[in-house]
């Protein structure tokens, strides 16, 4: 059977490289001193999106994300990787969104996109580790979901099979379609940039950025694909308090890059009497056991 599959992807900050600029004074993350990069677990859930695409003839998978016009990037990576559109929610309503906010825009935009049956995205981003926005929008939209996936096996009479990750092993479940997914990073790496999608997405974006003396502007009109899809509070019939700050009941207090540091050392050597004598003042000092 065909699927509509939307990936929920991110462009997080790098959070490797926080500096002091890295919070605005509203207390909201400065994304403009950061580099911006792709959710890592986001990639896997791209991974399973294009595999469930390949096991079903006539499947189609989008890329849905929120941000400054500059987040259309993720979705060309994902056209890069074998992706077939695009949407990006972009609007400064939308901005200092949490996850509550988050999770009412993309539910919207997933209502306006209309007869989804798979909606697949990262367990949380890097930037929040929350590993809320999924499962918020699966109760938005009334959806069955599947946490901590780390394989979708099968896809048999309108129910997935689904492996998952959970505290001590892994589990396998059956739930029907439509349905939420929140993907581990312990799933399978996503699938490199093919170089001929890359040759045939290199100019795609959305209305937001281009400029009036953008080189190859004549390619917009012979070759429609290249226009993604870009749309604001109104597009989706949000409600504007329900959007970014507005709606968002949480604030960031501060964000730092804590840099662990050890004050004391010791050199062991691999003898048994060596090994045996930390084990014993791990023991005693209730680091294990």
């Amino acid at each position: 059977m065909s699927l509509k599959i939307v990936v929920l992807a991110k462009q997080v900050p790098d959070t490797r490289n926080v500096g002091k600029d890295a919070m605005t004074a509203e207390g909201t993350v400065n994304r403009a001193a950061l580099p911006a990069i792709f959710n890592p677990e986001d990639l896997n859930a791209l991974e399973q999106a294009l595999r469930l695409k390949e096991q079903n003839p006539g499947s189609t998978v989008g890329i849905l994300t929120m941000g400054p016009p500059r987040a259309a990037e993720i979705i060309r990576q994902g056209l890069y990787r074998g992706a077939d559109t695009g949407w990006l929610l972009t609007d400064r309503l939308f901005a200092g969104a949490d996850t509550l906010a988050t999770s009412y825009a993309l539910a919207t935009a997933i209502q306006k996109i209309g007869d989804v049956d798979v909606v697949i995205g990262g367990r949380q981003a890097i930037d929040g580790d929350t590993a809320q926005v999924g499962p918020q929008v699966a109760q938005k939209l009334g959806l069955s979901q599947v946490t901590y996936a780390e394989e979708i096996l099968k896809c048999e009479n309108g129910r997935l099979t689904i492996r998952r990750h959970i505290d001590g092993g892994v589990e396998t479940v059956e739930a029907p379609m439509p349905i939420v997914i929140t993907v581990n990073g312990s799933a399978a790496p996503c699938r490199p940039c093919n170089a001929k999608l890359v040759m045939k997405y290199k100019r795609a974006n959305v209305p937001l950025e281009r400029t009036p003396d953008m080189p190859y502007k004549e390619l917009y009109e012979s070759r429609p694909y290249l226009t993604l899809t870009q749309w604001s509070v109104a597009d989706v019939d949000g409600d504007a308090q329900q959007c970014g700050l507005a709606g968002s009941p949480t604030k960031v207090k501060a964000v730092q890059n804590i840099v662990f540091q050890a004050k004391e050392s010791k050199t062991l050597t691999s003898s048994d009497a060596d090994v045996e004598g930390m084990i014993k003042e791990l023991l005693a000092e209730k680091i294990i056991g």
